[in-house]
């Protein structure tokens, strides 16, 4: 199988065969593409095809909407009325950007009526999808793998967006005590999702492959909410997420931090294709473990270290590690190489560079 081509060779891996080699992802912060020189368009592309990266991310709709309120410290509202301001960080050798929260603005809300009336909601109009579908034939006809994803505040999720709007604490207090008040305000998000993500589909007139939603239900130590919690309030939009994208033909892969082993058997039932993130340090998200117990419904996304082995270790333990998990994760298909999160600005290139060079050393079957 010497000619295989990247939509193929994640295609096989998705149905749980061994294609030539394990499939290459590569996720990069923009402090760390800044720091090896990708920060154009076409840079980026040679470096991913220069190491045969086979997923590929399109840009998405263009925002068209109305302008987004300023403020004279430099914040601004995003898409759901949340402000934020903007801050730059030095870690490592390098830089990175982002985005603090200034104000949750739902948190003083008290009824579902104010909720209801919020004036910050998002419609799906709001975008011009018309770009689409030649975003996805750039990548689709180099015979890579395109994918969907939007940006990292404002991917189809649901409980990630109610914390930005009603803050942390008091989502989890509605969840707890005011499940009225927790159903209207996911299910405000969940509609605007479904019909961003249904007009997105459309437009890309089947030349999108994965869809990638993106909701972190766990934290270091164990999930952020109980599983019985995650069924009530999340499990039938997350459900709705994955058979919108199914019915136009869509793998679905779905990235989320921490540990979530009691919840992996209900995305497993609401037909996911692939968990992303795989955080090692997380309790119970050994690889091993996973890949013994899911590892037969359901396919892996990452898993290499970036708190740890990328910014902290040698070349020889990124390669080691690499290893590791082709030997843990690749037997019988179902994996994908990716590290658990972006490659940060603290990273050393030339860990990175191992990486890459250990995808390709260790992933072939």
């Amino acid at each position: 199988m010497t000619d295989m081509d990247s939509r193929e060779r994640v295609s096989i891996a998705l149905a749980f065969g061994e294609p030539d080699r394990v499939p290459i992802d590569l996720w990069m912060s923009d402090g760390f593409k800044s720091k090896i020189g990708t920060t154009t368009v076409v840079a980026l592309r040679d470096f991913q095809d220069d190491h045969d990266v086979d997923l590929r991310y399109i840009d998405g709709p263009r925002y068209t909407g109305p302008p987004m309120e300023t403020f004279d410290d430099g914040s601004s509202r995003d898409i759901w009325g949340v402000r934020r301001l903007p801050v730059t960080m030095s870690i490592g050798d390098g830089e990175e950007r982002y985005s603090e929260l200034v104000e949750y603005p739902l948190t003083e809300a008290s009824t579902v009526e104010e909720i209801v009336d919020y004036k910050y909601w998002p419609s799906p109009d709001w975008f011009d999808y018309s770009e689409i579908a030649d975003q996805c034939r750039t990548i689709s006809e180099k015979g890579r793998v395109a994918v969907f994803v939007g940006d990292r505040l404002n991917r189809l999720a649901q409980l990630k967006p109610a914390m930005y709007i009603r803050g942390m604490e008091q989502i989890y207090i509605d969840l707890a005590e005011r499940a009225e008040l927790a159903h209207a305000v996911i299910s405000h998000i969940r509609e605007f999702y479904l019909g961003y993500a249904e007009r997105i589909f459309d437009a890309a007139d089947g030349h999108l492959d994965i869809v990638l939603t993106g909701d972190d239900f766990g934290s270091q130590n164990g999930p952020l909410v109980s599983p019985t919690m995650w069924k009530q309030f999340l499990g039938n939009g997350f459900e709705q997420y994955v058979q919108l994208a199914k019915s136009y033909g869509l793998k679905v892969m779905h990235h989320t931090c921490g540990s979530v082993v009691p919840i992996i058997p209900m995305l497993i039932e609401r037909d996911l294709d692939v968990l992303q993130s795989l955080q090692p340090e997380a309790m119970n998200m050994k690889p091993e473990s996973l890949k013994a117990e899911f590892g037969d419904r359901l396919a892996f996304h990452g898993g290499i270290s970036i708190q740890q082995t990328m910014p902290f270790g040698t070349v020889e333990d990124v390669r080691q590690e690499v290893k590791d998990r082709a030997e843990t994760l690749a037997t019988g298909g179902g994996y994908i190489f990716c590290t658990s999160h972006n490659l940060q600005a603290d990273v050393p290139v030339e860990n990175a560079l191992a990486l890459l060079n250990a995808y390709r050393e260790f992933g072939v079957y």
